[in-house]
């Protein structure tokens, strides 16, 4: 078991490309099955991100593919979602 805030100092890694996406900034947890749903990491940003326009990533929890001690390997496939 782990707490959210402990999700939230790991670096999120996509195992296919190996790129770091970022930190998660939000979790969306369902609260009638007491399971979480999904994450959102800031998209990508130039500059300063009080000023960007682009828009945040929602990853959905089942492309998670491994929570390790410093990251979480995730799958970014079609599921992956601008918020």
């Amino acid at each position: 078991m782990f707490k959210t805030s402990d999700l939230r100092d790991k670096d999120v890694i996509d195992v296919k490309t190996g790129k770091r996406l970022g930190n998660i900034i939000d979790i969306e947890v369902n609260l009638e099955e007491g399971k979480v749903d999904g994450f959102i990491i800031p998209g990508e940003t130039k500059g300063f991100r009080l000023f960007s326009k682009d828009q945040d990533l929602y990853i959905p929890w089942h492309s998670v593919k491994k929570i390790g001690e410093d990251v979480i390997l995730i799958d970014i496939n079609e599921d992956v979602t601008q918020v």
